[in-house]
């Protein structure tokens, strides 16, 4: 798509703005590099924070009274064998490597074979470009229920359907990765996530109220909504900001090869039959784990209470996706003659795991500074501290929120993990707000807002350095910062309108932000 002079000058000061972003986000060094740098700060403000015995009460349910977090300093004898002593089970420990690692093995055969780019070229030659950006941020926020496949598979996906469709191939990431990231907390189904918050909130109520229960769908209403508001945010960003500001894609900024599987030609009739026999493949096998979630005995329910909540199936969904796409992956591949033989799948593989050559050098550094900073307790500090300022200016009515959501925000930039951040701050910000009048299902669903909004723009969280490596394939010079400025719109427009959403929703209409909810505490009759 042509650039739209007219267009561009309408952006105004916000282009600017973003513009100055992406020059400031620039200079700061390679990822890898940053990440080395952060783990060096880190030790050297642990050892200053030890020396003067930085410290802040310990306000979690399980501390006992009067117990404080003080800050560990890894400058000394201690730390240091600290550090040697787990340097490599940091690295090997890393949640989001092993996530993408076993994934991206199906993904990769489901890729290498053919699969993936038939199945993009079926969707979008005749789809409508409106339709196809709707269709993907919506696509991003459904895929939270399937843990980590949308920042796995949707991404990269997008971007190569953009570029088939003659757009950017880097506004269909950013697209997929607001709806993945910035609609973290936004779905049609109740997620993973959902009974983690849920029982930190329960514990933080109790602090207030002994016998007060919260059950994992407190915000099952007001998600449901979200998921359409990030959808609308989501795709007018994409069409109105930031392919305007992308601009037209030359294909040569790509990697090597890296455009070879974005070509849309119609499909051939062995591709058509191919198509139908791996859809057959993944059908039988849905209907196989369907029988092991879908009855009250199945298999992969949780085998003490039955429920799917916290169950196998859903701790083991990377596990599920990897055979999902490698069984039609191969049936496909068997075909069509490009998986002949087991060395064909092995190399499919392997292939792919070469690929991700920068992502896992970027995550051993990236482990490092996640494990340097949770030992020296400077984000729990960081977090209580400014929880404490918040409480400290005294507001009081509906308007408690916008300071409350962006100290969740801020705190999301340090902290990215949704449970480690609502641990710290829910006993201090949930009694706090329900001696104000309102109830612990009502801060949660507002946390939440802070939390993903948040999510796109830091390289802290754990799937950026992945993001990051999918998007150098269509632009190999690609910086941190343009990254960020690419992504900023979608976090300042969903921020505004979901907290607008939040005050119409809860004040406004007084909806429930879930079933058997209230707003108020204690709830008025």
């Amino acid at each position: 798509m042509e650039t739209d002079v007219k267009e561009i000058a309408r952006l105004g000061w916000f282009r600017r703005f973003l513009d100055a972003v992406e020059w400031l986000g620039n200079l700061l060094p390679h990822p890898v590099s940053l990440f080395a740098i952060l783990c060096f700060a880190v030790l050297l403000i642990s050892g200053i924070a030890g020396y003067f015995g930085l410290s802040v009460p310990d306000v979690r349910p399980s501390a006992d009274t009067g117990a404080r977090i003080e800050a560990v300093s890894l400058l000394n004898a201690e730390g240091l064998r600290r550090i040697v002593e787990n340097l490599v089970t940091n690295f090997t420990g890393f949640v989001p490597l092993g996530t993408v690692l076993v994934a991206l093995l199906g993904v990769g055969v489901a890729d290498k074979s053919g699969l993936l780019s038939a199945v993009v070229r079926t969707l979008v030659l005749r789809a409508p470009k409106q339709l196809v950006t709707v269709a993907i941020v919506f696509a991003g926020v459904i895929s939270n229920t399937a843990s980590e496949m949308g920042y796995v598979v949707l991404v990269p996906l997008a971007g190569v359907v953009f570029y088939g469709l003659g757009r950017h191939p880097l506004a269909g990431m950013a697209a997929a990765f607001a709806g993945v990231s910035g609609g973290y907390s936004a779905n049609l189904l109740i997620g993973t996530v959902d009974p983690l918050l849920a029982g930190i909130t329960e514990a933080a109520s109790q602090l207030i109220d002994p016998g007060y229960e919260v059950h994992a769908a407190i915000n099952w209403y007001f998600m449901i909504a979200s998921t359409f508001l990030v959808t609308l945010v989501g795709s007018l960003v994409t069409i109105f900001i930031v392919e305007p500001r992308l601009g037209t894609y030359d294909p040569s900024m790509a990697q090597e090869g890296a455009l070879a599987e974005a070509k849309l030609e119609p499909l051939d009739s062995t591709e058509r039959r191919a198509m139908l026999w791996a859809g057959v493949a993944a059908l039988i096998f849905s209907l196989i784990l369907a029988a092991t979630v879908v009855p009250d005995n199945g298999v992969l329910r949780n085998p003490e209470t039955g429920d799917i909540l916290r169950s196998p199936f859903l701790r083991g969904i990377v596990a599920l996706i990897f055979v999902f796409f490698l069984i039609p992956g191969v049936v496909y591949g068997k075909i069509v003659g490009t998986i002949n033989n087991d060395r064909d799948l092995i190399k499919a593989m392997s292939d792919t795991m070469g690929s991700l050559g920068l992502y896992i050098v970027l995550v051993f550094f990236a482990a490092q500074f996640v494990a340097f900073f949770g030992w020296t307790n400077l984000g729990a500090i960081i977090a209580v501290t400014g929880a404490q300022t918040l409480q400290a200016i005294g507001l009081t009515g509906p308007l408690v929120f916008i300071p409350f959501i962006a100290m969740c925000s801020f705190i999301n930039l340090m902290l990215g993990s949704a449970s480690a951040q609502w641990a710290v701050t829910a006993p201090i910000f949930v009694p706090m707000l329900m001696l104000t009048g309102y109830s612990p299902e009502v801060i949660q669903a507002a946390y939440r807002i802070g939390d993903s909004t948040t999510n796109i723009i830091t390289p802290m969280m754990s799937y950026f350095g992945l993001i990051l490596a999918f998007a150098t394939r269509f632009d190999r010079n690609l910086g941190i910062g343009t990254l960020i400025a690419t992504m900023l719109p979608y976090s300042i427009c969903l921020w505004v309108g979901w907290v607008a959403m939040f005050f119409l929703w809860v004040f406004g209409l007084d909806l429930p932000v879930g079933p058997a909810t209230e707003t108020y505490y204690p709830a008025t009759p």
